[in-house]
């Protein structure tokens, strides 16, 4: 069963392709996604990496956590489910201010 791992402290120039050829001298990865802020387009400096097995996944873990990584010191754990977060108000909510 495949496994899920966040990755933190990414240089914001790393790019998906790299990240996924990084993560595979661990094993297999299925997918990598670098998170992405949606205003400016540049990376967040963290992302996700899907290993094929829970092995592959510890075995990325005991690699890259606390290693570095083009400079920067990688934060590498099993993800955490997306916790479910109060909902924002929006601008035209009645939040009063002038249009």
């Amino acid at each position: 069963m495949s496994q899920k791992l966040y990755v933190g402290g990414l240089p914001y120039k790393t790019t998906q392709a790299e990240l996924e050829s990084h993560f595979s001298q661990a094993g297999t990865v299925t997918s990598a996604v670098i998170i992405m802020d949606k205003m400016s387009g540049r990376s967040k400096g963290f992302g996700f990496v899907e290993m094929s097995s829970e092995d592959e996944a510890q075995k990325a873990i005991d690699m890259f956590h606390g290693k570095d990584f083009d400079g920067r010191t990688l934060t590498v754990s099993e993800a955490r489910p997306l916790e479910e977060r109060p909902r924002r108000p929006r601008y035209d909510e009645g939040q009063g201010g002038s249009y």
